[in-house]
């Protein structure tokens, strides 16, 4: 057994070329193989979002404050609060973040296929984000 102390990893900041708006990343976890699971607490500024993307094994989102939007590829856009569990199908291409007016903090879940977590796509456009 191994204890994380809290705050003990550093916050970063959340790469442009794959979220729009601040957005913050606080690492939970990364289990060493053969585990593949790992964490994150993510925070979104209001308006902010990650780009398209897809997870080989899906991920969960547990949404911990704010309201925040979620939307699958050629779905209709969901509006997300405090209490919700989303849970995202492998190799489903999807985005989330905050809604224009209120940050959204969520806890992300997701597991590593060959090494591999996330596969990042376009950004996802205001034209998109508004609909």
């Amino acid at each position: 057994m191994h204890i994380k102390p809290a705050g003990s990893q550093a916050s970063a900041k959340g790469p442009a070329e794959y979220f729009t708006g601040t957005v913050r990343i606080d690492p939970l976890f990364d289990r060493d193989d053969p585990a593949r699971a790992s964490g994150a607490t993510v925070t979104f500024e209001p308006s902010a979002r990650t780009a398209w993307h897809t997870h080989p094994l899906g991920q969960t989102l547990i949404v911990t404050t704010g309201c925040g939007r979620v939307q699958r590829w050629d779905g209709p856009i969901k509006e997300i609060h405090p209490g919700d569990v989303v849970l995202i199908a492998p190799g489903e291409k999807h985005w989330h973040g905050a809604t224009p007016t209120t940050a959204m903090t969520h806890i992300a879940i997701h597991e590593k296929l060959d090494g591999k977590a996330v596969n990042w796509m376009e950004t996802v456009s205001d034209e998109q984000y508004g609909a």
